[in-house]
């Protein structure tokens, strides 16, 4: 399974010996925004993100590869318009979970290539 978002800050975090104090301090946001970021309970902006890819001196398109927003919110308007895709979906999700189909053979099914 992918990194999180939010692992992936505090992983580069940790490698930068940064705490997640310094981090938020330095990106002009509160501890606790800090911390439900790398907990995957809040999102920063585009531009937070890319000064926290500053601050760990990471190029801001590592971190955007792990910002799912936009494509989930785009899912979450097609189901509700679409049942049969509601089910389609549903289908697919239980055979990942089942180990009848891994992520990667989903995403070739959906025409894209493993992230």
């Amino acid at each position: 399974m992918s990194a999180t978002l939010g692992e992936t800050i505090r992983t580069f975090r940790e490698e930068a010996g940064l705490s997640l104090r310094e981090l938020a301090r330095k990106v002009n946001v509160s501890a606790p925004f800090m911390s439900d970021v790398e907990l995957g309970r809040r999102y920063p902006k585009e531009e937070t993100l890319r000064e926290i890819a500053i601050v760990l001196k990471v190029d801001p398109e590592e971190l955007n590869k792990f910002d799912h927003r936009e494509p989930v919110a785009d899912l979450k308007r097609l189901l509700e318009t679409d049942p049969a895709l509601g089910v389609a979906l549903r289908s697919a999700v239980a055979k990942v979970k089942t180990g009848k189909l891994t992520t990667g053979e989903l995403a070739k099914k959906l025409g894209g290539g493993r992230p």
